[in-house]
């Protein structure tokens, strides 16, 4: 017997271990927030905060700075709430066993055992919080977390670091980056996808569907000390293929003398399930999440040499290198941790 969530039921669970991730801060969370840390589809999730909404857990607020967020703290939430408000009553609608022999006009045989698992799921349920699920939720994230044997794996991800160095000095490049993510915002909108199957060449049958238009990219507060600055990242895209919707990781920049930095991007890059394990080994996977990272760095590079001058007044970008040709600053090399090539 397969005993899972429905789709609502788990996007419902994850928007609540968010809230109550958040909980102590005291800010509401927006939609597209809540939407792109626990990868919710947009189109649903403003029905899913309805359903906590409707059952009293969660709290919205309108304007500038409303949001959702936990009515009450999440150690006064439990699980049996939250599944509750998303599937309903947790007792059976109908007999384990059908209608069954004519006798059977009012009770089966199996009526009291069946009532007893479920009262005692229900129990199980409501003696875990949302607390618990934050605690644990934490510590899946921080690699803390020891997984059970009886785990269930969950789709095929890709580990992938890449960097590039800028011409630039570290003050001057936080200078664009801190205010909003604006400007980081546009150039990770904005990249080419015909330029990626250029550099990544042919594949195999519906692969020109394989990219989308990149639709949404979220970032983080920017965190960091001194001569490091660290921001959240998390980019998503569609396309028909659906085979690279979502890469989640972190942006951090460094400074390496007075006049240049490092950005290095690190993460995961995740397919949807279907038609992506069709078109894509894990090999192929691999490499075209790389190229695809690439091409969001050397834009941001490119982008920033152009339009930020250096301590002299001039573009790096457009310092002539021996000959008289202008220098391209980005790395040549990409490195895919615990990938295919």
């Amino acid at each position: 017997m397969n005993v899972t969530l429905s789709n609502r039921g788990s996007y419902v669970a994850r928007a609540a271990i968010c809230l109550a991730r958040s909980y102590e801060t005291g800010r509401p969370k927006k939609l597209r927030e809540i939407s792109a840390e626990m990868d919710i589809p947009r189109t649903f999730v403003s029905q899913i905060l309805g359903d906590l909404v409707h059952a009293g857990i969660v709290v919205s607020s309108f304007g500038r700075d409303g949001g959702h967020r936990l009515g009450r703290p999440p150690e006064q939430v439990t699980v049996a709430d939250v599944i509750e408000a998303a599937e309903g009553p947790l007792a059976s609608g109908r007999c384990a066993l059908g209608d069954g022999p004519c006798r059977w006009r009012a009770v089966c045989p199996l009526h009291e055992t069946m009532a007893t698992a479920t009262a005692s799921l229900r129990e199980t349920l409501a003696s875990a919080t949302l607390a618990t699920l934050a605690e644990r939720d934490a510590a899946i994230e921080s690699g803390t977390y020891s997984i059970p044997a009886d785990a269930h794996p969950h789709a095929a991800t890709v580990a992938i670091a890449d960097s590039v160095q800028v011409e630039l000095p570290l003050e001057a490049v936080k200078g664009r980056l801190r205010p909003g993510g604006a400007w980081l915002t546009r150039q990770a909108e904005a990249c080419d996808e015909d330029e990626l199957r250029v550099r990544i060449g042919p594949g195999g049958p519906g692969w020109p569907d394989w990219a989308g238009k990149t639709v949404a990219v979220h970032l983080g507060s920017p965190g960091g000390a001194g001569d490091r600055l660290v921001i959240p990242l998390i980019w998503e895209a569609t396309g028909p293929a659906g085979l690279f919707p979502r890469f989640e990781g972190k942006l951090e920049v460094a400074g390496l003398d007075p006049e240049r930095c490092e950005f290095t991007l690190s993460g995961h890059y995740r397919p949807l399930p279907g038609r992506a394990g069709q078109i894509l080994d894990d090999a192929l996977l691999a490499r075209v999440a790389r190229v695809t990272l690439r091409s969001l760095l050397r834009r941001v590079a490119r982008a920033l040499e152009e339009e930020t001058p250096g301590p002299n007044g001039r573009h790096p970008a457009a310092a002539p290198g021996p000959g008289g040709t202008p220098v391209d600053v980005t790395s040549p090399q990409a490195t895919s941790p615990g990938s295919h090539g």
